[in-house]
């Protein structure tokens, strides 16, 4: 089974597709992703956590 699917391949076996959907919804999460580990960090530290 294909990770990613080139635009040229035929198949249907596929996790991701190569398009502006997949590519922004992708960045959306790595943003997302990073807020979310950095506010734990600063909560960490006003709290004295760390």
């Amino acid at each position: 089974m294909s990770f990613i699917k080139e635009e040229e391949e035929k198949t249907n076996d596929y996790i991701f597709q190569k398009d502006a959907t997949t590519k922004s919804t992708t960045m959306f999460v790595a943003i997302v992703l990073v807020v979310l580990i950095i506010g734990v960090i600063i909560s960490g530290f006003y709290f004295e956590w760390f």
